[in-house]
């Protein structure tokens, strides 16, 4: 019995490995396809002239005080470009992220910025709530949202403007490296940002377009706002950014990745916290595009080769299983270079590609442990997921402010 049992639990490894097998010639294939494409766009951006470039507003909600984040917001105060406009919205006065923003404004004064505050949130997503106060005062036909926990580079805008100038697109979306706070766990999980976000990203973008978008840096259009009803329409979603993206895709408008990449820093925090942020992010993955989460199981390396090691064992096969398990390891070391180092430029993903089958293992008990409930706590509050992917805040304030802006 123990023998039938080893062997078909060595057939799983056997598919699942061949699975993880093919996605890594897949991942190494969008990668090659996606670096072409970029090159020649970085060199499109560059070629326009700085007088053509149209004027931007960037949109910056925040909530509380996060690792750098005095860094993260100067990183938009710094930007080389002709004529831009700062809006940094939260829903509190006394949010400590407001004085920071404060701080940077008298540093910066001769970059036009102002604050919005938008009191308690009327609808389920906060920071779309927010967003929508802050778009109310924005002046320009190009805007730029992007998450509080992000930094970029000086000639950000110079990168992700110039292909809106064409009518037929829609929104530009970035890709993100992950930049840890030190710590082990952080480590780990901005590894993952680094190489398995981006897998998944130049693969969908290959074989299918790009249908959706990543909310650490988005640019688009006015008008593709407000072809699919402005921002409310994705304010029942955790998941805005993935909506966003797709409902502008579905209105006729295309939606790109640049090739423009940013940070995302990350807090140091203890492993429980750390997993539970990934475990709500899968959720939302998993009600978001269900048939491609259930899919991704079969993406992960690690699982399956430590499967295979087991019923080789117990078949009597152990060199095998040590064959099966190093099949394993020496996917995900692959991947981590090609992805990490090769496509996001990440050093770290060079540095530390040892260390990515464990976070590969760690990725696939978190999908895992996603199938297993529909609630998640977000910034203060309890919610859960509906079966169309909306979500239901389990208790609001019932008071309501008037939003000011400065």
């Amino acid at each position: 019995m123990i023998a039938v049992l080893a062997r078909l639990v060595l057939a799983l490894s056997f598919i699942g490995l061949t699975g993880s097998g093919i996605f890594l010639i897949l991942v190494v294939l969008g990668c090659a396809r996606f670096k072409r494409k970029a090159r020649l766009a970085r060199k499109a951006a560059l070629g326009l002239p700085r007088d053509s470039l149209p004027a931007v507003t960037i949109l910056k909600p925040v909530h509380g005080m996060e690792e750098r984040l005095s860094e993260n917001l100067e990183s938009f105060f710094r930007q080389d470009y002709p004529e831009y406009e700062l809006i940094i919205g939260s829903r509190r006065a006394d949010d400590p992220a407001i004085a920071v923003a404060n701080e940077l404004r008298r540093r910066y004064s001769a970059v036009k910025s102002r604050i919005v505050i938008s009191g308690p949130p009327e609808w389920p997503n906060a920071k779309v709530f927010t967003l929508d106060k802050m778009l109310a005062l924005s002046g320009t036909d190009f805007l730029v949202t992007s998450d509080s926990d992000v930094r970029v580079a000086p000639d950000f805008l110079r990168h992700v403007i110039p292909p809106l100038l064409d009518s037929r697109l829609g929104l530009v979306t970035c890709l993100y490296r992950g930049d840890p706070a030190g710590d082990f766990w952080s480590s780990l999980e901005a590894l993952g940002m680094s190489v398995e976000m981006p897998s998944g990203v130049v693969v969908a973008d290959m074989l299918e377009g790009t249908r959706f978008a990543l909310g650490q840096a988005i640019a688009l259009r006015r008008d593709a706002l407000e072809a699919i009803g402005g921002i409310r329409a994705t304010a029942d979603y955790y998941s805005d950014d993935y909506v966003l993206g797709n409902l502008i895709w579905k209105a006729g408008y295309k939606v790109i990745f640049s090739h423009e990449f940013v940070e995302h820093v990350l807090t140091a925090r203890p492993l429980v916290r750390t997993l539970g942020d990934q475990l709500r992010w899968m959720k939302s993955t998993r009600h978001s595009r269900p048939w491609g989460h259930i899919g991704a199981g079969l993406t992960f390396a690690m699982p399956f080769g430590i499967l295979g090691l087991v019923a080789a064992i117990l078949a009597r096969m152990p060199a095998m299983g040590l064959w099966l398990l190093g099949i394993a390891v020496l996917n995900r070391i692959v991947q981590s270079l090609v992805v990490g180092w090769g496509l996001v430029h990440d050093r770290r993903a060079l540095k530390r590609c040892w260390l990515y089958p464990l976070r590969d293992l760690q990725g696939f008990a978190v999908w895992a442990a996603s199938f297993l409930s529909h609630n998640f706590y977000w910034r203060g509050e309890h919610y859960r997921f509906s079966r169309e992917g909306r979500i239901i805040p389990a208790s609001r304030q019932a008071v309501r402010e008037t939003p000011v802006n400065v």
